[in-house]
């Protein structure tokens, strides 16, 4: 449960790099628990203080592996963030059958099913707290509620969370979608601190640059960009014909746009992937980069990316050819 005596209502400090969890909770293929614990121990070596998981993400693995490395670190010098609207039941249909469906290597003898009532969002938060077994949650996030099919998701699960972080049971609320008109939205309850932008403002493809971001700023709420690779298209330097967006095939105009990128960074000696994690923090609305990892190496690459020199005129140069938009190139 919730121990209201231990939550800290001053200002969340995420630094520019975050770990995102998915990859410990199994996605796309089974990690053994040495593997992940080395996942998040490169992150912690790094110098990555702000940690997002989430139910969804291998059916309550991943919390349950953050959490068990989490306990090993002091309260005070992480910054957690998970996410409800989904709680996790029994699915005996499952049983015997992995979660390949949702694209986690986990056994399926659960299953997610949308809730976005207050009794609903707060069952999920205890949940989430006794599989991390961690004290208290700095922030949750509704996360993807225009896939539960309920009418009115949004400022139904905001006025859920809302309640709880004006209780004081959680120090920040938000929202995460992959969706421009639901991050809109959300931003438009003028009841939320943070979203979640997954994949939408990203080097590749930015439709929240057009409506969200400014909502943003003149709302005061902060921007946790996530996704920035694009689930793999922005991750080496080369982008094939094959190359994974958003969990499946790339759109040829994004294609081609995304090679105009790279040869311009080429030009410029930059590598797409550093160009990637540190496009969007041009922003100040943007608060930090979420990226995940699959291996202690590339989490170190991630860390290293972040901090390397890129030079004014690239990000310049990618602006004059039209592909970022002014907002981002902040010596223009």
């Amino acid at each position: 449960m919730i121990d209201t005596a231990m939550i800290d209502t001053g200002p969340i400090d995420f630094g520019r790099l975050g770990y995102g969890a998915a990859n410990v909770g199994n996605l796309y293929r089974a990690l053994t628990d040495d593997e992940a614990w080395k996942v998040l121990d490169a992150a912690w070596e790094s110098g990555v203080r702000y940690f997002d998981t989430a139910p969804h993400y291998g059916l309550g693995l991943s919390e349950r592996r953050l959490g068990a490395f989490l306990q090993t670190k002091p309260r005070d010098q992480f910054v957690l963030s998970t996410k409800a609207g989904r709680l996790l039941v029994p699915n005996p249909d499952g049983a015997g059958t992995l979660d390949t469906a949702n694209d986690f290597a986990v056994p399926a003898d659960q299953r997610r099913v949308f809730d976005l009532s207050p009794a609903g969002i707060r069952a999920s938060i205890d949940a989430s707290l006794e599989r991390l077994g961690i004290d208290r949650i700095d922030v949750v996030y509704l996360h993807d509620p225009e896939r539960s099919g309920i009418d009115g998701a949004v400022p139904r699960g905001v006025r859920a969370l809302a309640e709880l972080r004006d209780q004081g049971l959680v120090r920040a609320i938000g929202v995460g979608s992959m969706t421009t008109g639901t991050l809109l939205e959300a931003a438009r309850t003028d009841a939320i601190d943070l979203l979640m932008v997954a994949g939408r403002y990203t080097l590749a493809d930015q439709p929240a640059a057009h409506e969200v971001l400014p909502e943003c700023r003149s709302r005061g709420i902060g921007v946790v960009n996530a996704a920035v690779f694009n689930s793999g298209l922005l991750a080496t330097n080369a982008q094939p014909a094959d190359a994974r967006f958003d969990y499946g095939a790339t759109p040829p105009d994004v294609l081609e746009r995304t090679r105009r990128i790279a040869a311009i960074c080429a030009e410029f000696d930059v590598d797409v992937p550093t160009a990637a994690l540190q496009f969007s923090l041009r922003d100040p609305v943007v608060t930090t980069v979420v990226a995940g990892a699959r291996n202690p190496e590339q989490m170190h690459q991630n860390a290293a990316r972040m901090d390397a020199a890129v030079p004014d005129e690239f990000w310049s140069a990618l602006f004059r050819e039209g592909l970022i938009p002014a907002s981002a190139d902040a010596e223009s």
